[in-house]
């Protein structure tokens, strides 16, 4: 794990480490695409103590053009370094009420902020002092997942998604981006907490949608989504295209499948987020307005 963290400013953060007396640690993200050979501008820091204190200390280190950017209410803080997004969060422990997906916070350790994590393989962390200096710390075996290209919660998927439902959208989505497969316990569980998507956002659900249709073949994440169920909730017009139905013999193709075909087949042709959703759209429109001659 050296190489990846074999860039100047990993040490200066570890420096900072070591003046702040805290445990600091790269997580989630930018290991995981580490390890996929997968580009990543994305660095994820979590220290075992404060992380404000951890990125003004780095940024004074790094020179006094190194702005810091704090969320105070969050407990975070980020800075530029280059073409580098570097956060700094505080280890935390979550817990979650019934009607909401903020969670409740209280300082941690990094086991608390693993567990708290949605998938194993956003759950490895890579150690920054000492003997633990490039060290992979993967309780959940993650790199084995990332191996077998398998997405597995951390706890149980039970408790995973319905303390946060946005995890449900997640695990699609990343299914369909790194064509990996949901773990059964994982599949049936986001059937089961189906209903608790309606407690997020809509910005959040169109927020993993869009990346959905970014993925190179999207039609995986939108079958994941109509098998779970979460399709009929979050994009019922999506919903009813699915079908055939017959009147005396005859009958039309199944709009849902087509249509998916469609958008794939433009993938091929374009990046273009629209141009992927006119696809998606293009035959919205039937359900309500078909009739037989």
């Amino acid at each position: 794990m050296q190489e990846f963290i074999g860039h100047n400013f990993f040490k200066v953060i570890a420096d900072a480490c070591d003046d702040a007396g805290v445990q600091g640690y790269v997580i989630g993200g930018y290991v995981r695409d580490c390890i996929l050979k997968r580009p990543c501008k994305d660095i994820d820091i979590v220290v075992t103590g404060s992380g404000i204190e951890l990125a003004e200390k780095t940024a004074i280190k790094l020179g006094k053009e190194i702005h810091v950017t704090v969320f105070k209410n969050f407990g975070t803080a980020m800075l530029n370094y280059r073409e580098w997004n570097i956060e700094f969060v505080g280890a935390r422990k979550e817990s979650y009420r019934s009607d909401s997906r903020k969670p409740i916070v209280e300082e941690g350790t990094l086991e608390d902020d693993q567990n708290r994590r949605d998938f194993t393989i956003n759950a490895m962390a890579i150690g920054l002092n000492g003997s633990d200096y490039g060290k992979l710390i993967d309780p959940f075996h993650g790199l084995q997942d990332l191996k077998d290209g398998i997405l597995r919660t951390p706890l149980e998927p039970e408790v995973t998604y319905s303390d946060d439902p946005l995890r449900m959208m997640r695990a699609i989505r990343f299914a369909t981006q790194l064509e990996f497969t949901i773990e059964k316990n994982s599949l049936s569980a986001i059937r089961e907490n189906r209903e608790r998507i309606k407690i997020v956002s809509k910005e959040r659900i169109t927020d993993e949608l869009n990346k959905i249709l970014q993925s190179p073949v999207p039609s995986i994440g939108f079958k994941l989504l109509f098998d779970t169920g979460l399709l009929s909730i979050i994009f019922p017009q999506l919903t009813a295209l699915h079908g055939v139905e017959y009147v005396k013999g005859k009958g039309h193709k199944d709009n849902f499948y087509h249509t998916l075909q469609v958008v794939d087949n433009i993938c091929k042709k374009t990046d273009n987020l629209w141009l992927r959703w006119a696809a998606l759209l293009h035959d919205i429109a039937k359900p309500p307005t078909k009739r037989f001659e």
